[in-house]
């Protein structure tokens, strides 16, 4: 009897073991990101251009996985262009062609500048930086 009692429970644990495990693969799309900058002069006066470094950080990599920026300027006025030459606009997705890549922000008034940027994954994650910028002729006068 207890030999009987010992099969049926060894049935029911490989039971246990085999309905636990599945054929489906665990595939990863959409990981984790951050943008990281470099320091960057936060003091600009009219007309001036600031070079800001940028690295998406990437917790793992997917190959279909694109990038997108967009930004917006809730204080002051400027233009911020990508390395590449293109000038963004405000509120308007632009593709990422790289992981590594550089900002230029043009100060177009002599108030407190700040721009919101925002990075977005095909997988519709997004992450946001704060840019701020102070006019160096107003500190200058104060």
């Amino acid at each position: 009897m207890k030999r009987f009692i010992s099969y049926i429970l060894y049935a029911m644990l490989l039971s246990g073991i085999v309905c636990a495990c599945n054929d489906r693969l665990d595939i990863t799309q959409s990981y984790a990101f951050d943008l990281l900058t470099m320091p960057y002069a936060e003091k600009i006066a009219q007309g001036e251009t600031v070079e800001i470094r940028c690295t998406l950080a990437k917790e793992g990599d997917f190959a279909d996985a694109r990038y997108f920026i967009r930004y917006f300027q809730p204080d002051g006025k400027g233009e911020l262009k990508l390395d590449d030459g293109r000038i963004l606009t405000p509120n308007d997705l632009f593709p990422l062609t790289k992981d590594v890549f550089r900002l230029y922000y043009t100060s177009r008034c002599t108030d407190r500048q700040t721009i919101d940027v925002y990075i977005e994954n095909s997988f519709g994650m997004v992450i946001q930086k704060t840019l701020s910028f102070s006019n160096e002729n107003a500190d200058n006068e104060q």
